[in-house]
């Protein structure tokens, strides 16, 4: 039998073997967590043993050190006053026991120690002396705090090396550590013996003309940043102000508004709040570079800081609101407020009323008179100019009493001073540079040109057109400040800069970029002040022409055939938005949607009115085809009314009251014995209609209506106007007269300027006021001149309102009737009292009138006109009638054309027609005596002429509805001359053929 070469017989089982140990189920991740737990363990078991001796070895050293304190502490109580004391007094710090010893101590029996001028003790009085102010920081009402306060004030004033110590308290944080001490300080200031010495230590390092600059800037920076300063230092506030080095406010660098103690807004206006409270008081001793430096510090604060900031928290009233904007009555409106982010604002501060007030000071006419005595030297007027337009950006509410009392300030002198010293030399709205207004370069050229267009727009509120052409020949006459020449190159810059921030295709950049130099003035204000004023001194030129012809025209800047029709696609796609709902939007929202149409609503007249004529009829027949009015189906919807010819404007009242007027109308007329008339209305017989419902509703005698001298219509100012039923008559005239303007019929009325304005949505000034009430006007303009007290004439602000037979007296502002009319008010006065009757008293007739005109025209169409404008639009142009143009235009019916022998007599024989017989002609033929503003082509229908009958003893007769003359065959020039001079000076018989 074999025996095997290795092991057991294989055919037997083998043995099993275990070499690994006792099983166990530990996995390796078990292990790994086994080893992880032992190293924590062992690095906490470490981490306990050094923190033990870390608290050890700090136990040591506290015990260490409390000996030390305590051997310190003998040693300077052996000693109190010596070298060796003072040594001990600053190595033990803030001991308040031991400082306060040692201050009772030094003051009461050894005060050299404070005059020691060594370098040993200067070291320790400087190191002290942090260590007091760090006492005095921590509780400025502690036992020790008035003998510190006084030591202090010893050392910075008898040390011999008290400029040294001065300047390393400044530069170890003295300003801070006294903020501090102040705060606590209670409000209003209590009699504390810490006032006098406190108030006196603040003023020390200031004392030092080595450190003035260092010094002073902290001080304003840290010190009068502090709320009600001058409060908490009450009974020390004499002391203290006469002794502020405020003739070296120079010193202090403009840069200290980018500290960050000047980061938000609260400290900002309380360093304002200060500065109104110590500065305006030593204006008159104030050398001109503390003055300067003064008056771009105020600005700069002024300009960082949000509109309406320092505003009363209550509404507003109207003594303290901007009375030139005021357009308010009894009835509260909702009012909608255009943003351009809907990103929330910086929160405006709680400010304690007691701030305010003396913030309040600033922009009252007292404060800017004297400013303005004081600061007479050429070289402050560019501060001077910065300070009072960031005070009307800042305070809206008191811009008028801003811009109102800089323009009195020697008659004008100032506001000529800023035009040929500042704006007529600066390269802002030069014809040829006026696109790079917006350069950083031109930061110093906007306050001059901004406070000189919103004090030129605040005079002309006031400014009588007497005044405002006056030569200056006579000293004791009132003067415009600049002369014609000037207004009209002031103007032309005013227009480039303008239309040059309406013509921006990036409008986000105009609302939300800021003025270089200006804060948070943006684009859009300079866009505002800018067309407030040009449209100001357009109404001005437009009511008595003094600038060049094409002066307001921007053409030569202009494709005008792209212009228009950008306009109208622009036009188109506001109107037909997206989402199918039209907005009525106001200028500010379509020049930020529209350049082109920002500039028809603002700046219209820089484009040419004929041109605006133009796109104005292709708005409205865009409009015809948005809402289906074309030729076809026109007809389909047309509107049919029966109007009765004895009754036909209350018939058209209650007929078409609610008709859809954009849409064809079609008359019947019923006559008196209520037979319908023959007849198919192809649109004459609604002329007809038209002219015929203007004759009565604007007839005076109706009550709505009452006329000028010039018989220009404006609504009844009476109560029985404002009751609902004469507001629903307003508003029925208002949608006739916006269905004349779509259709383009010409109306024979004329309205009064300030009522075309309501149209505009433009305010009324003062020689509108002419025309309504003469006596009231030569009354106001008295009253401007006057060179005494006007108090001797015993005015108050109220106005007397008189109907039927009865007075009664209406307050311009709240308590009018106890508010008399000074020197200082009277303009505001004169500006209400005009407003009062040329805007309020007409106010819910205007309204109702333009509610319904709103329904037909878009009131951005009406804004690319002016008043004068518009009434043109609507009666035609008041110009000779071109007959070549109106025969060219002519068509005729029966045996008549262009060179029958009768038309050829005609036409020769109204060539020897003066003007006033060819408007009676055009009046005799179309019911309106002036001729369309585009030429007769425009007349609709036209001008037409047609055979009437043989017989030359019958008077020529006319249907004006469509515009049709009716006329004899005549073979005489003397028997057709006669004949129809005849029929138009008698107004022959209407013949509806």
């Amino acid at each position: 039998m074999d025996v095997p070469l290795f092991g057991d017989n294989p055919t037997k089982r083998r043995r099993e073997i275990n070499l690994g140990g006792t099983h166990s189920a530990t996995s390796h991740n078990d292990i790994l967590q086994e080893a992880k737990l032992r190293r924590l363990q062992r690095n906490d078991l470490k981490r306990r043993q050094d923190s033990a001796i870390r608290i050890q070895h700090w136990w040591r050293g506290r015990i260490a050190l409390a000996n030390v304190r305590r051997d310190l502490r003998r040693t300077f109580d052996q000693d109190i006053t010596s070298l060796t004391g003072l040594r001990c007094l600053v190595l033990l710090g803030q001991d308040e026991d031991a400082l306060g010893r040692w201050s009772t101590v030094v003051l009461s029996s050894c005060k050299d120690v404070l005059q020691q001028g060594d370098r040993s003790s200067v070291v320790l009085l400087q190191r002290l002396g942090l260590i007091l102010l760090k006492s005095i920081s921590t509780d400025p009402r502690s036992q020790y705090a008035e003998s510190h306060l006084h030591v202090l004030n010893a050392v910075l004033s008898s040390n011999p090396q008290r400029v040294a110590i001065a300047q390393y308290l400044v530069s170890h944080g003295f300003y801070p550590l006294l903020r501090n001490a102040v705060l606590q300080l209670p409000v209003p200031a209590k009699p504390s013996p810490i006032l006098a010495p406190i108030a006196s230590l603040l003023i020390a390092p200031v004392a030092h003309q080595q450190i003035l600059a260092l010094s002073l800037r902290d001080l304003i920076l840290t010190i009068f940043t502090i709320p009600l300063l001058p409060n908490r230092l009450l009974p020390a506030l004499g002391p203290f102000s006469a002794r502020l080095p405020l003739a070296s406010l120079n010193l202090v660098p403009l840069d200290i508004l980018d500290s960050p103690l000047l980061s938000s807004l609260e400290p900002r206006i309380h360093l304002l709040a200060n500065l109104a409270a110590f500065v305006p008081p030593r204006y008159a001793t104030l050398p001109p570079p503390a003055f300067a430096t003064y008056l771009a510090l105020a600005s700069l604060l002024m300009n960082a800081l949000p509109t309406h900031a320092l505003e009363p928290r209550q509404n507003k009233s109207a003594t303290t609101g901007s009375w030139a904007d005021d357009d308010t009555d009894d009835e509260h409106e909702t009012q909608v407020t255009v943003v351009s982010s809907f990103e929330q604002r910086q929160p405006l501060p709680q400010l304690d009323e007691r701030t305010r007030k003396r913030l309040q000071t600033l922009p009252s006419s007292d404060h800017i008179s004297s400013l303005l005595r004081a600061a007479q030297n050429q070289t402050l007027l560019p501060g001077v100019i910065s300070f009072c337009l960031a005070l009307t950006t800042v305070w809206p509410t008191r811009r008028d009493k801003v811009l109102t009392t800089f323009m009195a300030f020697n008659r004008g002198g100032l506001v000529r001073e800023i035009y040929r010293g500042y704006v007529r030399r600066s390269p802002l709205g030069r014809d040829d540079s006026f696109s790079e207004i917006t350069k950083p370069d031109h930061a110093a050229d906007w306050p001059p040109l901004l406070l000189l267009a919103d004090l030129y727009t605040q005079a002309l509120l006031t400014m009588g057109d007497d005044e405002f052409f006056s030569s200056g020949n006579n000293p004791n006459a009132p003067r415009n400040p600049l002369s014609i020449d000037e207004i009209t190159e002031f103007s032309r810059k005013l227009l480039n800069i303008a239309f040059a921030l309406y013509w921006r295709e990036d409008s986000t950049s105009v609302q939300e970029g800021n003025v270089p130099g200006l804060g948070s003035v943006k684009w859009e204000n300079v866009r505002e002040k800018a067309t407030k004023c040009l449209q100001a001194l357009h109404a001005r030129d437009s009511r008595r022409p003094f600038t060049p012809p094409d002066h307001w025209l921007v053409t030569s800047q202009l494709d005008m055939t792209s212009f228009i029709q950008a306009a109208i696609f622009e036009e188109k796609q506001l109107s037909q938005p997206e989402d199918g709902r039209p907005t009525a939007m106001s200028k500010r929202q379509v020049a930020y949607l529209s350049p082109r149409l920002g500039v028809l609503n603002n700046i219209p007249f820089a484009i040419p009115f004929e041109v605006r004529v133009g796109i104005f009829r292709q708005f409205v027949l865009n409009d015809m085809t948005s809402n289906g009015f074309n030729s076809f189906r026109g007809r389909m919807m047309t509107t049919r009314v029966t109007i009765r010819r004895t009754n036909v404007a209350q018939d058209g009242f209650d007929r078409l009251g609610d008709v859809n007027l954009k849409a064809p109308i079609a008359i019947t007329f019923v006559d008196q014995f209520g037979n319908e008339e023959a007849g198919i209305d192809g649109g004459g017989v609604f002329k007809e209609f038209l002219t015929n419902l203007c004759k009565e509703v604007f007839d005076t005698d109706r009550g709505l209506w009452l006329a000028n001298k010039k018989n220009e219509l404006y609504p009844a100012p009476h109560s029985y106007a404002t009751e609902p039923h004469s507001l629903a008559w307003y508003r029925f005239i208002g949608r006739i007269l916006g269905k004349a303007l779509y259709d383009g019929i010409l109306i024979d009325v004329a309205f009064a300027g300030f009522f075309l304005a309501k149209w505009l949505g433009k305010q009324s000034w003062l020689d509108d006021l002419a025309s309504l009430d003469p006596e009231l006007y030569n009354g106001l303009i008295f009253l401007k001149h006057y060179t005494g007290d006007p108090e001797e004439l015993s005015l108050n602000f109220t106005v007397a309102e008189e109907e039927f037979g009865v007075t009664k007296t209406v307050d311009l502002i709240p308590n009018g009737s106890n508010i008399p009319v000074t020197r200082e008010n009277r303009l505001q006065y004169i500006y209400l009292v005009a407003h009062y009757r040329l805007t309020k008293q007409i106010k819910k007739q205007s309204n109702a009138f333009f509610e319904g005109l709103s329904e037909i025209i878009d009131p951005k169409w009406l804004r690319m006109f002016n008043q004068q404008e518009l009434q043109i639009l609507l009666g035609g142009v008041n110009a000779p009638i071109d007959l070549d143009d109106l025969r060219a235009h002519t068509q005729y019916g029966g045996l008549y054309d262009d060179h029958e022998p009768t038309i050829e007599i005609f036409w020769s024989v109204v060539k020897t027609f003066n003007q006033e017989e060819r408007r009676k002609l055009l009046r005799f033929v179309t019911s309106c005596s002036r001729p369309p503003l585009l030429g007769f082509k425009e007349l609709n229908p036209n001008f037409a002429i047609r055979d009437a009958t043989g017989d030359e003893s019958r008077l020529p007769t006319a249907s004006t509805c469509v515009n049709l003359l009716k006329l004899p065959r005549y073979k005489s020039p003397q028997v057709l001359r006669e004949k129809l001079l005849q029929a138009i000076n008698s107004n022959a018989g209407f013949d509806l053929s």
